[in-house]
């Protein structure tokens, strides 16, 4: 009898850590409707949200979870157990992602709110890259192993950065600062990533900025959608080259792919159930795309079909090489990064300016642009 009162209790305590991993956001819901990571509910004038593990088997398993709470507030109510508290708005931040950033930018009209980065070599902003060289913006060293006593000088009160599977932040763990993962890069639909911006509004005391934003390019993004939606003929596409002997290509249900698809595009492997990138060889590639009218690819330099030649010799095989289908685009000089993932509009735009001529889309293309030889 004592046994099994015993296993009844064991029981019962692993359902209740069960639930409690599989909790969302409680309070009063606030509708998202694309994103599939990020549960948020108001409590008061507090915010709770739930960020899910995207490689999680249960899609409802819990990433991380945050309770924001104003400064202004005297009284706060108690966070939800294993929250992180946020004192919202953010004001002092340490950004990992030059997404990150642009974001910021846009929500608060400036980045005075971000003031460290790692990794700084990957941010092109103009305003980002003055204040990192004045000082103003302190340089934290590599991503992967930040420089610790810059961060504890720097004392954020947040710190932005991009989660990964297994993720094992090191010594910045045990600093006390939140850590705000934002796995918005693991959501599969261009419109899933752009709402994470409603999160980022909340963090920076900027939520109805936020909302108008994503309203706007909710709005963009279905209309031109729907153009694409009526051409009579989708051209094959291919995206990026052979790096070292792969080619990653995305899944076919990959933020890309869906992307591709909305632009009135024909995705070699839009059958694939994947999410993420397929690590592919040259043949690979070449066996069921080496017809495709259009290859799109992103370098951090200038690129030339010479060089694009000389870089994998098999490469000048493809129709799109011959045919004049490759476009470009250089990401050391384009604002691609800082901008499409919460306005995925514009590449769409670029998309299907490249693939539906016929449309007659007005404007100039803004990220992607004809390879010459």
């Amino acid at each position: 009898m004592k046994r099994i009162i015993i296993i009844v209790m064991v029981a019962a305590v692993v359902a209740a850590c069960s639930h409690s991993a599989r909790q969302s956001a409680q309070g009063e819901p606030v509708g998202l409707r694309y994103a599939k990571l990020l549960a948020i509910a108001r409590q008061g004038e507090c915010y709770d949200v739930t960020i899910r593990d995207p490689w999680g088997a249960d899609s409802l398993a819990a990433l991380r979870r945050y309770f924001l709470v104003p400064r202004s507030l005297d009284n706060p109510p108690s966070a939800p157990a294993g929250a992180t508290i946020v004192k919202i708005p953010l004001e002092h931040t340490l950004v990992y992602s030059a997404v990150h950033t642009g974001a910021i930018a846009e929500l608060t009209g400036s980045v005075s709110a971000v003031a460290g980065v790692c990794d700084k070599q990957y941010f092109t902003d103009t305003a980002m890259m003055a204040g990192i060289a004045s000082g103003a913006i302190a340089d934290c060293g590599n991503s992967m192993s930040p420089t610790i006593e810059k961060v504890v000088e720097l004392s954020p009160d947040a710190i932005l950065l991009s989660p990964y599977q297994n993720a094992n932040y090191g010594e910045i763990t045990r600093l006390g600062i939140p850590i705000i993962e934002c796995a918005d890069y693991m959501e599969n639909t261009p419109l899933g990533r752009a709402e994470w911006l409603r999160l980022y509004g909340l963090l920076y005391g900027r939520a109805a900025r936020a909302d108008s934003i994503f309203a706007a390019v909710e709005a963009r993004y279905t209309q031109l959608s729907a153009m694409a939606r009526g051409v009579k003929s989708r051209p094959k596409v291919i995206t990026e080259n052979v790096i070292n002997g792969i080619w990653y290509v995305p899944g076919g249900d990959s933020y890309m792919a869906h992307l591709l698809d909305d632009a009135g595009a024909l995705y070699p492997w839009a059958d694939n159930h994947s999410s993420g990138s397929l690590q592919l060889d040259f043949a690979q590639v070449y066996d069921v795309a080496h017809d495709a009218r259009f290859w799109l690819i992103k370098t951090f330099d200038l690129v030339t079909l010479s060089a694009l030649k000389a870089s994998f010799p098999l490469n000048d095989r493809m129709d799109a090489f011959r045919n004049g289908g490759v476009y470009a685009c250089n990401t050391a000089t384009s604002p691609l990064f800082n901008e499409f993932p919460y306005h995925p509009e514009l590449l769409l735009h670029d998309f299907i300016k490249i693939f539906h001529p016929e449309l007659q889309l007005e404007g100039e293309l803004r990220y992607y642009h004809p390879v010459s030889r």
